[in-house]
């Protein structure tokens, strides 16, 4: 706020500031997820897009893919050890919609072209609540997208002969599911649904969505609820 032709006092001075900062205060966005019968052990990838779903922003995902490294990686020392592990089927939707190509030139993160500190972490075991928080305030209505992958949850549609020798889609079974709920900035501490809106590409190969969710059972139980509070 810039007030001129006029000299500030002290106190205009003061609350001039105090109105700056308010207009520039980060936005805080609250999301409780709530582990399904199913749950054990996925990925998860969280970001907002605007009114329309184009991409914005990351806001969280699994330090595995976003850093490009599985704790359980290599086994070369006789024993389980950190590795780097590219893994395109994981959460395609999120990485094409980043679309943040690596020094290999293909979407993944790397440890050499990793997601930033502060956007990932590690994978919760359980229910969880997150406190997470946009790069600039938001105004107005968005949309908040969670994808979520977990490996060898085959099902009688996805079998693990399906699609015979395509490694990135053993690593997958069941696609991983996209979750979308569309926010409002200007209706804040109001809990809106995320909900399922379509799977991912079985193998990481675009990242196109599939509507039909026709052929997923049990993937759609690795989460029970998920809510989302703009604060």
């Amino acid at each position: 706020m810039i007030l001129s032709g006029s000299v500030l006092t002290a106190q205009e001075k003061q609350k001039a500031f105090t109105t700056e900062v308010k207009q520039q205060a980060i936005t805080e966005i609250l999301l409780q997820a709530e582990k399904g019968k199913q749950h054990n052990h996925p990925l998860y990838a969280i970001w907002l897009g605007d009114s329309c779903g184009q991409y914005i922003q990351t806001l969280f995902v699994s330090e595995s893919i976003g850093k490009g490294v599985f704790k359980r990686g290599s086994r070369r020392t006789g024993r389980w050890m950190p590795g780097e592990i590219a893994r395109p089927a994981s959460l395609p939707y999120w990485i094409h919609q980043r679309n943040v190509t690596n020094e290999k030139g293909t979407l993944l993160p790397t440890p050499q072209s990793p997601v930033a500190d502060a956007y990932t972490g590690a994978t919760p075991k359980n229910s969880f609540k997150m406190r997470l928080q946009s790069d600039q305030p938001l105004r107005g209505k968005y949309r908040i997208y969670l994808e979520v992958n977990q490996s060898w949850d085959w099902n009688k549609h996805w079998t693990n002969n399906r699609y015979p020798g395509n490694r990135e889609y053993m690593t997958s079974s069941q696609p991983a599911l996209v979750y979308m709920a569309e926010i409002n900035s200007e209706q804040p501490d109001e809990p809106v649904q995320l909900t399922p809106i379509g799977h991912s590409h079985y193998a990481g190969d675009n990242g196109e969505l599939t509507t039909d969710l026709s052929t997923i059972t049990t993937a759609l139980e690795i989460l029970k609820e998920v809510i989302v509070t703009i604060r």
